[in-house]
């Protein structure tokens, strides 16, 4: 029973779930048992942390720095996460090495009180710890009040029952993921309520040079997967995101082409700036770092200075 790669992922029901469908694909594509592939919990700052946003917290890298430390240390062998919540900086000696097939970007709406935002009574509540989706919301429905929800999917989802909010929002992929697709009363269009960059797709790190490691994952690997993330997240890095930065992108890729669409808000909603681009999947860095550029041009560099 010997296990050949050890997976580490966070606790949550979610990311659990996210862990399992790696594990699955390496068993497929290796013809090899699931013992194989150990999954190893381990629970991270942004786990512990629940009473305040992350933004105030220390950002997005709460939710990897400790299965980073057990990557570098090596007691795990690669890292499985939800790509949008990954800095665009990693410690040094580690990397993004691949990518699942991604699921659908798109944010779901639950409500309680009404099917969907546009609906909602004037004043009702609505919960999410994102500063992108509560920029969107404030700008759809100013006269909303957004309150912070912080918790897994399935605490949000018992906050809604308990009347905390009259709705929330959620990722489409993470409630796919959990089976959860029932419980969504609309789906957010991308035009008006873009995601945030790399939401949708299942990121895997690993160390560095690694080449054992390197060789399982290249049969997983989903390349224009990759691509439409490298252009994303050269996008977020160009523009210094973190979560104190409501930013969202999204790139796709069809007939050998990529498309990207990027938008900076203020997180109060009243101020917004677009950008579109489109090349070759093969110059994704260069399109979402020149997309980045041409945004904070037409911005202005105060622009997110101002929202600190």
């Amino acid at each position: 029973m010997q296990t050949f790669l050890r997976i580490g992922t966070r606790g949550s029901p979610l990311a659990l779930a996210q862990a399992r469908e790696t594990q699955a694909r390496l068993m497929a594509a290796h013809g090899m048992p699931e013992h194989a592939f150990e999954i190893v919990v381990i629970t991270t700052s942004g786990d512990r942390i629940q009473d305040r946003p992350l933004s105030e917290a220390g950002g997005k890298g709460l939710f990897t720095k400790e299965i980073e430390e057990a990557l570098l240390e090596r007691r795990i062998d690669i890292a499985v996460h939800s790509s949008k919540d990954m800095p665009t900086q990693l410690p040094d000696g580690l990397e993004l090495s691949a990518f699942l097939p991604r699921e659908d970007a798109r944010d779901a709406f639950i409500g309680k009180a009404a099917r969907a935002i546009a609906e909602l009574p004037e004043g009702a509540k609505v919960g999410s710890s994102s500063l992108r989706r509560q920029a969107l919301i404030r700008r759809l429905r100013p006269d909303l009040d957004v309150v912070m929800f912080r918790g897994n999917v399935q605490t949000r989802l018992r906050k809604l029952d308990e009347g905390v909010a009259a709705g929330t929002i959620l990722a489409y992929a993470g409630l796919k993921r959990l089976r959860l697709e029932h419980v969504i009363t609309d789906l957010m269009p991308l035009d008006t309520f873009p995601p945030a960059p790399g939401q949708g797709a299942i990121g895997i790190e690993s160390r560095i040079g690694d080449r054992d490691v390197e060789t399982m994952l290249t049969a997983i690997h989903d390349v224009p997967t990759g691509q439409a993330l490298a252009c994303e997240r050269a996008f977020l890095a160009a523009l210094d995101g973190s979560c104190r930065t409501p930013i969202a992108g999204h790139a796709v890729i069809t007939d050998n082409r990529l498309v990207f669409a990027g938008l900076i808000i203020s997180p109060d909603g009243t101020q917004s700036h677009e950008i579109k681009a489109e090349g070759h999947p093969e110059e994704a860095a260069r399109i979402g770092d020149e997309a980045a550029r041409a945004v904070r041009a037409k911005a202005g560099e105060d622009f997110f200075d101002g929202w600190a």
